[in-house]
């Protein structure tokens, strides 16, 4: 029979959601809930991890897992068709993850270049909280834990996705079948795998200031793009513009479609044309930005619209959300009954263990 396909997937509610996580995996989690190809999607509000960095600061945290969920829904998330939950409701990940840790040694997690990517971030070098340093442990319980076969990411969490597998292979080595392997799935565009911010930084981070938000305003979008990052060489019209690095072309990269020209710039065929023209000299950032933000304005505008409409009944998010969790809770209880067998810890559930047991001591009577 074949093995039946679930995404996973999620975002830590540390602030609003902006484009680089649509283009990172938002985008492609609303096509292919809409696919048909997945018989179940889950899509969580990571506040638990959020926590193993803000444990000083929870108010943070709690304030913005509605913002999350609204930038969800916005986006087209549909509690219809995807089981959307927070992380911390959800205990038997908490179990799960307790046990993986006995299949992990503290070296291989050092190694991780991810781990080591945010540790240095944070400034956690003196003093890594445990929580954070675990993070690929309780990341491998989150994807099990719903049997995901499929997780849609950023090209950041590759190295996480390995240790999960790699933790389901020692598990499944050790206790029998029992976990389910998952498979990355990275964005198709190379531009959406990792969109630089609007200053021309590696990183789009809310913490840098450097961000777009789904829920910007189209003044805002406006202002910001206007703002962005291009070729600090290019400083006349006439001058020959390099693409390398050029901020506002990595974005015309990730959003831009065919369309687009006949709508908002019908002298050009194409995107190609563009940068050859650009390339050469004659064309300002100031055209190139104006068709970015109609661009922007275009795929934005219905998302912020929605939001707004979503944002007149605060509870029925609530309520949808804990639906979502109670849903989810069912099914990671099942898996966690399913490895509590195989590790042979299911003592009140197993009427052979005590009946054997009985029969033992019996016999030594």
């Amino acid at each position: 029979m074949a093995k039946e396909k679930i995404i996973l997937t999620g975002d830590r509610p540390t602030g609003r959601l902006h484009i680089g996580h649509y283009v990172g995996s938002l985008r492609r989690r609303v096509e292919l809930q809409n696919s048909g190809l997945y018989s179940k999607t889950f899509v969580f509000i990571a506040d638990a991890q959020a926590l193993t960095d803000n444990m000083d600061n929870p108010e943070k945290v709690r304030q913005n897992v509605i913002e999350v969920a609204l930038d969800y829904l916005a986006a087209g998330l549909d509690p219809t068709k995807s089981t959307i939950f927070i992380q911390s409701q959800i205990p038997e990940l908490c179990e799960l993850s307790f046990y993986y840790m006995d299949l992990v040694t503290v070296s291989r997690l050092q190694r991780n270049p991810t781990v080591k990517t945010e540790i240095q971030m944070r400034n956690f070098e003196a003093s890594i909280p445990v929580g954070f340093f675990t993070y690929p442990i309780s990341q491998a319980a989150d994807i099990t834990a719903f049997k995901a076969t499929t997780v849609p990411v950023g090209e950041d969490q590759e190295p996480m996705i390995e240790q999960a597998r790699e933790i389901v292979r020692r598990f499944n080595y050790i206790y029998g079948e029992t976990l389910v392997e998952p498979e990355i799935l990275l964005p198709d565009n190379s531009a959406c795998l990792r969109l630089p911010g609007t200053d021309g930084k590696a990183k789009m981070s809310k913490s840098l200031g450097n961000c777009i938000y789904l829920s910007d305003s189209a003044d805002e979008v406006a202002k910001k793009i206007r703002s962005m990052y291009t070729d600090p060489d290019h400083l006349r019209v006439q001058d020959p513009g390099k693409l390398e690095g050029n901020t506002v072309f990595t974005y015309l990269d990730a959003f831009c479609r065919p369309e687009h020209f006949g709508r908002y710039l019908p002298e050009y065929p194409d995107l190609n044309e563009l940068k050859a023209h650009y390339q050469r000299g004659g064309l300002g950032d100031v055209k190139v930005k104006k068709f970015l933000t109609a661009i922007m304005e275009e795929e934005l505008s219905p998302i912020r619209n929605r939001r707004k409409e979503f944002e007149k009944d605060i509870p029925a998010i609530y309520d949808m959300l804990k639906k979502g969790c109670e849903a989810a809770r069912e099914t990671a209880a099942a898996t966690l009954d399913e490895v509590r067998k195989a590790m042979k810890i299911n003592y009140f559930d197993d009427a052979e263990l005590i009946a054997e047991q009985a029969k033992r001591f019996k016999g030594e009577e």
